[in-house]
């Protein structure tokens, strides 16, 4: 065990390393992070093997760090923040987000009927698609500020919001599908409600505790408590109450921190983010280089005819969602022109999500597993660059470059924005 946690503790520096030199060509950290999973990983140099994958000890550590990593959403659940976003920003969310579900998953299901694949597949596709990284760094490096970066701020936690409500309730009905033997049926809506209603409970403990104002190191040792609380309930459920380990460690993070976060006031939300925002880092760099080590690299090398589609599909999704709701709330004309080109980067959700999607597939569907698994990787670093591109445009024909505006910014935005 002291070997594999050595190798573990050498591939968690190795990524943190790529993602900084990712992020010297303006790509996000994360991409370098799921790079550097794929490379260490089993199907190449096997730094993180198959015996440190298979492990108990670290299957318990990486649930316990994805629900700390699901703190990087719920933060950004604040009921006072949505609200003053405004109706028309809440109408352009909605429109974008589900108008790129339906149509990719319209796309994929045509595409699939012909080849013969399962069309539930389509609906994850969709689901992966409609999470967006809000082209936010852009906003920070050329200070822009006008009608479009308005709209835009905003909308990185309310795309959040819709993008995991619809993917864990795809994944949850597929989940059943897929295990229909296995799962009683009641036991399908029990996948989604049941890791909210534990992040709930155990998050309104957490709210009443850290509700005070305290030092960071004892802010950070109660959230840490409250953490492996949260994630020690999961487990007992997990493994004692279901029939098979479904819960997803995440979600209860997000549900966790969405219900402390709207009890504390927001300059305390602050205090707490900026003391957990270290120990987030680490658990996004172990959670990503966790998704990325079973990826099989020469999957992306094989991209083709599903890539194009996929990064087409979401793109035209994606633009004419956010054209149609700006244009039914009468938005400003440029947020109607340009604001979907600030939307095209991909998040680093979408790459958590394609990690989930893949450990349901693995097992029922390994074909289905290894086409999202080829498609959403080389689709994460062409896309990167074609859609970080095409949202520094679309900011310059908005002209919304060098105002010189600081810009607000949320208690979880600031890793959130980073790390995307």
């Amino acid at each position: 065990m002291i070997i594999s946690l050595v190798r573990l503790l050498a591939a968690i520096i190795l990524a943190f390393l790529a993602g900084k030199l990712i992020a010297k060509i303006k790509l996000p950290s994360i991409l370098g992070w799921l790079i550097a999973g794929m490379i260490l990983g089993p199907h190449a140099v096997s730094l993180v093997d198959v015996q440190i994958l298979d492990a108990g000890w670290y299957q318990t550590v990486v649930h316990i760090l994805e629900c700390a990593v699901g703190l990087m959403i719920g933060t950004e659940l604040v009921w006072n923040k949505i609200r003053r976003s405004g109706k028309a920003i809440v109408i352009t969310t909605l429109t974008q987000s589900l108008g790129t579900f339906l149509f990719v998953s319209l796309v994929f299901g045509i595409v699939f009927y012909f080849q013969g694949i399962p069309l539930y597949l389509a609906f994850l596709f969709g689901g992966i698609a409609l999470a967006t990284a809000p082209a936010l760094s852009i906003v920070r490096e050329f200070k822009t500020s006008g009608p479009v970066t308005s709209t835009l701020i905003p909308m990185a936690a309310l795309d959040d919001i819709v993008g995991c409500v619809v993917f864990f309730t795809t994944i949850a009905l597929v989940a059943g599908r897929l295990s229909a033997g296995e799962l009683p049926a009641y036991m399908i809506a029990l996948v989604v409600i049941l890791p909210l209603v534990i992040g709930i409970v155990t998050g309104l403990l957490a709210g009443v505790l850290l509700k005070k104002e305290r030092s960071d190191r004892a802010t950070l040792l109660l959230l840490a408590l409250n953490i492996l609380i949260a994630s020690g309930v999961g487990f007992f459920f997990n493994n004692v109450v279901m029939p098979k380990p479904v819960l997803n460690f995440m979600l209860i993070g997000m549900a966790f921190s969405a219900t402390f976060s709207n009890m504390v006031t927001e300059k305390r939300l602050e205090q707490i983010m900026s003391a957990f925002n270290p120990f987030l880092g680490i658990a996004m760099i172990i959670v990503i280089v966790n998704l990325g080590a079973p990826l099989d690299y020469h999957l992306i090398m094989g991209a083709g005819l599903f890539t194009a589609v996929y990064i087409i599909a979401r793109a035209l999704g994606k633009y004419f969602g956010a054209y149609f709701g700006a244009s039914i709330t009468k938005s400003p004309k440029t947020v109607k022109k340009f604001l979907g080109f600030t939307l095209l980067p991909h998040s680093g959700v979408s790459l958590v999500f394609t990690g989930i999607a893949v450990s349901v597939l693995s097992k029922p569907a390994p074909e289905c597993a290894r086409i999202i698994q080829g498609t959403i990787a080389a689709a994460a670093v062409i896309n990167e660059i074609i859609a970080v591109i095409m949202a520094k445009k679309g900011f310059e024909w908005a002209g919304e470059f060098d105002q010189e505006i600081t810009q607000p910014q949320g208690a979880g935005g600031a890793y959130l924005q980073g790390s995307r």
